[in-house]
């Protein structure tokens, strides 16, 4: 059907027509309000709110620009509404009653961070870029780069992203947000100040080796070998001096390898038995994380590992409550 009668017919109130010119952007547009917001559950709310806002718009749809920047346009200003409604979840606090964790390091910003399923990135991040990106779409999905982005105040966001992410214009992206085109620039260069000065240190780091090669495999079985055995001397072995671990949305942070093994040797001598199930979150090697109880082997959490060269260089803790975003059950099957 050509596409000219699609968006006819949708504009005439096809549902149909419309999920069939909508669909192919979707899985796109939710990553990038991921990008944006930081939060799975958030971005899935907010590409709703795109959607239902495109289908009661679509009339006034006039083809100037594409349909998929006009919905671009419809999602960045959901996700601006969100951000500047301050509609957060609240940061957590370490609920385990009598047991203390070790003293962090410091206090994390971004507590309402989630992971993004690999599984769900299929078709998202290999979509055509503008000439002007400045960034790899597998390094634009990481959780340190959603992370940092998370600092910035929302218009500067927006436009980062828009810009050095997906490459649109400069004089697209003033019209998406209903501004002029020295604003974006003006916009772009304080965002990208923004942006050096939280990734200095991982941009020195070394580079991680390739999803799913010989390499991240053995660092992978190295750390599932020492976790699940509750080897503290194999697992230092792993870590970079200036390793990094946080845990949204329990804002404490452990910075260096001292802390981090301090607050490893806590946990397994709370702890003595754990099984992990691999998966992969942001373009990274994750882990369900499942802890052995009197009652069962229950979920405790997600892992995401950063590599660094042949170790790793962050571990980012997510509680349980997002197992089943990556099919992942709450509980495993005790052994008989």
């Amino acid at each position: 059907m050509a596409r000219t009668d699609l968006m006819s017919r949708a504009q005439a109130g096809d549902g149909e027509a419309f999920r069939a010119l909508t669909e192919p952007h979707r899985r796109e547009l939710q990553v990038h309000c991921y990008r944006m917001l930081g939060s799975f559950q958030d971005a899935e709310d907010a590409l709703q709110d795109t959607m239902l806002a495109a289908w009661r718009g679509l009339e006034r749809f006039d083809g100037r620009a594409s349909l998929r920047t006009w919905l671009y346009r419809i999602a960045t200003n959901r996700c601006l509404d969100t951000l500047r409604s301050a509609r957060r979840r609240p940061a957590k606090q370490w609920d385990i009653p009598g047991v203390e964790p070790p003293e962090p390091t410091g206090l994390g910003e971004v507590h309402w961070l989630e992971p993004y399923p690999d599984a769900l990135l299929d078709g998202a991040i290999s979509v055509p870029l503008g000439p002007e990106a400045r960034y790899e779409q597998n390094e634009s999905i990481s959780l340190a780069f959603v992370t940092a982005l998370q600092i910035l105040p929302p218009r500067q966001l927006a436009i980062l992203i828009l810009r050095d992410v997906l490459g649109f214009h400069a004089n697209e992206v003033a019209d998406m947000l209903d501004t002029t085109v020295e604003s974006v620039k003006s916009a772009l260069k304080r965002a990208r100040a923004g942006m050096q000065r939280r990734l200095p240190a991982t941009a020195a780091r070394e580079q991680p080796p390739a999803s799913g090669s010989p390499a991240e495999d053995a660092i992978v079985a190295k750390f599932v070998s020492a976790y699940e055995s509750a080897d503290i001397d194999a697992l230092v072995a792993l870590l970079t001096d200036d390793v990094f671990m946080s845990m949204p949305p329990i804002p404490l942070e452990y910075q260096g390898r001292d802390s981090v093994v301090r607050f490893f040797a806590f946990v397994f001598g709370t702890i003595q038995r754990f099984e992990l199930v691999p998966t992969r979150a942001n373009g990274q090697p994750a882990f369900g994380v499942y802890r052995h109880t009197p009652t069962g082997i229950r979920g405790s959490g997600i892992f995401v590992l950063t590599l660094a060269g042949d170790r790793i260089g962050a571990i980012t803790r997510f509680e349980n409550t997002v197992l089943p975003l990556f099919g992942l059950p709450q509980s495993l099957p005790s052994a008989q």
